[in-house]
């Protein structure tokens, strides 16, 4: 059925994380016309923005004019009701505002309400501080993995890295990269190909089973494409208590996610809500993904960089479109070992590089 008027107009909130070079936002487009049965949202950028991704929506880009249309399960809107999405993107010299939101052509408010950027939402502070520990190239001190890569000698992960393809292998491929590094000379890179079953990681040899109680892994990550809507996985930890069977990180509708191999429980629930609390991982730059798990409960804590990501934060109290899915498990996680790598469920290229990986019994920090 094709969209059809907002003759009230709509009212837009336009939430902004940036840096530099790139940014997302959060957007929410409340309707106040008619009940719509289809929509599509349309602004202008007055910078040199440019979409790269997008969830909850299908955004299109020509020149510096976006649209947003509906992703389908979202195309009925009731008079007062919102429908939110997200979107990632780049900008080199500019990243204003935007402009002339217009609800299938009706303004939104004379041009669209955008109000200053305004923190990420927020859950109850962790139960454990925030990471503080020097990064590599410090005193690793007792940490079960401490890792810069540059023990690397030759061109394929050998030593205290070793490749595996935990269930099949396909055409993906592990590899040590002297030309790209968060620090020093070398890192992991990782060519990782879509179609189901095409695994490939790189194992760290060390027994993670004397961490904890709550194991606190960081690394540097950086990638060349957005996460897909398909589910995908490049951090595997293989899991005791389920078995052997892995705790996986990795990403679906575009942001981050967490997933549990035994009962595919993921955690944000992948509902709208819960998705657009999670968030993307940027591309074309050195990331700093940090989490903590808790070996005695069935917790844990994500950052992405100096962020609390709300999404990505169970704590044993079920949270709406959050963690209710994640807590079925009552079962407290007990990782032994840690894989970096590339997993795709049906869709999804990608080239990531890890780089300065520790994993301890304390808090890590960037």
């Amino acid at each position: 059925m094709p969209a059809t008027g907002a003759d009230s107009g709509c009212r837009v909130d336009h939430t902004v994380n940036k840096w530099t070079g790139g940014y997302t936002a959060q957007i929410k487009v409340t309707n106040l016309g008619p009940a719509l049965s289809g929509w599509r949202l349309t602004w202008t950028y007055t910078g040199d923005q440019q979409v790269t991704s997008a969830w909850n929506a299908t955004v299109t880009q020509t020149g510096d004019s976006v649209t947003a249309a509906d992703a389908g399960f979202n195309r009925t809107l009731a008079t007062g009701a919102a429908a939110e999405f997200g979107l990632q993107g780049t900008w080199r010299s500019a990243d204003p505002a935007p402009v002339g939101f217009a609800l299938n052509g009706t303004p939104c408010g004379g041009g669209g309400t955008v109000p200053p950027t305004t923190p990420p939402p927020t859950t109850p502070p962790p139960t454990t501080p925030p990471p503080t520990t020097p990064p590599n190239g410090a005193d690793c001190g007792s940490a079960v993995i401490c890792s810069d890569f540059e023990d690397q000698t030759g061109p394929a992960p050998s030593g205290a890295w070793q490749f595996t393809a935990p269930d099949c292998q396909g055409t993906g491929t592990a590899s040590v990269d002297t030309a790209v590094a968060h620090s020093g000379s070398r890192s992991l890179r990782i060519d990782g190909e879509a179609g189901y079953c095409n695994h490939a990681f790189v194992a760290s040899t060390a027994d993670l089973s004397s961490a904890g109680p709550v194991v606190y892994v960081r690394m540097w990550v950086r990638h060349t494409t957005a996460l897909p809507s398909a589910h995908v996985t490049f951090v595997s930890l293989p899991d005791t208590s389920q078995g052997g069977r892995s705790l996986r990180v990795g990403g679906q509708n575009g942001a981050l996610q967490w997933n549990r191999e035994s009962d595919d429980a993921t955690l944000p629930a992948q509902s709208p809500v819960g998705v657009a609390l999670s968030r993307p991982l940027p591309t074309d730059s050195w990331q700093c993904l940090r989490f903590a798990i808790d070996t005695t409960a069935p917790a844990l804590d994500t950052w992405l960089g100096d962020e609390l990501v709300p999404g990505l934060h169970a704590d044993g109290v079920p949270t709406q479109d959050i963690d209710q899915q994640w807590l079925a498990r009552t079962t407290p996680p007990r990782p032994t070992a840690l894989r970096l790598g590339w997993e795709s469920y049906g869709t999804g290229d990608d080239t990531l590089w890890f780089d300065d990986v520790t994993v301890d019994s304390a808090p890590v920090g960037c």
